[in-house]
């Protein structure tokens, strides 16, 4: 019974995501042979439809109308630079700013806190990184028939 919920939890873990996340986009590295084909080609969610320039879930497509796939295999290759490399710190070019700027924590709000502002981003994370990870396969698929090979293997 507890291998059965370990692997459950696993199965939602932070770690897991981000390795779904960067195995997907190293299949999309692998995939896309030519990223300038990339250019000015739409990158379609699957399932999702839309009525003037306004998704199926309400959101407006100004923003992701101004990207292509292109942009997209960019963007994706590098936040799994960040992940894999981290992300060079903001205090490298503010060394004339004081450290305690960086980082403040109200001590009214105490330990408690704490947790549960960690799980409120440990969640946002984890979103984030499903929805990535969703672009990334979106856009290897898209790439795949693109190009005339659709029928490939996942």
């Amino acid at each position: 019974m507890m291998q059965i919920m370990d692997t459950y939890n696993q199965k939602h873990s932070l770690f897991n995501a981000m390795n779904k996340f960067i195995g997907a986009v190293n299949n999309m590295d692998q995939t896309v042979m030519v990223p300038s084909l990339l250019r000015d080609v739409p990158l379609e969610d699957e399932g999702k439809s839309e009525v003037n320039g306004v998704s199926s879930t309400g959101a407006s497509n100004y923003y992701s109308d101004k990207r292509d796939m292109y942009n997209y295999y960019v963007l994706l290759k590098s936040i799994k630079n960040d992940i894999e490399w981290g992300v060079v710190q903001l205090d490298d070019r503010k060394k004339d700013k004081p450290a305690t700027m960086d980082i403040r924590v109200d001590e009214a709000e105490g330990e408690e806190d704490l947790q549960k502002q960690f799980h409120y981003h440990l969640n946002g994370l984890y979103t984030v990184l499903s929805k990535l990870t969703r672009k990334a396969n979106t856009l290897t698929n898209r790439y795949k028939q693109e190009i005339g090979f659709g029928s490939w293997g996942h």
